[in-house]
């Protein structure tokens, strides 16, 4: 898996380490990451479905 780096604000580090480890909703920082891009990308991928910009699945 690829790795990258950015930067990002300190404040947005504390909120997501408060949902990381044993307690948390994640395992680490980069699966809390992961998660919310994934997230992102479907929301997106809804917002441009209901703006028939994004074929369904099976049209060409």
């Amino acid at each position: 898996m690829p790795k990258i780096s950015v930067e990002i604000p300190q404040h947005i580090i504390d909120d997501v380490s408060q949902h990381v480890g044993d307690d948390g909703k994640f395992v680490n920082f980069s699966d809390a990451v992961r998660t919310a891009l994934r997230k992102m990308l479907d929301q997106l991928d809804e917002i441009d479905r209901r703006q028939g910009r994004l074929k369904e699945e099976g049209e060409e």
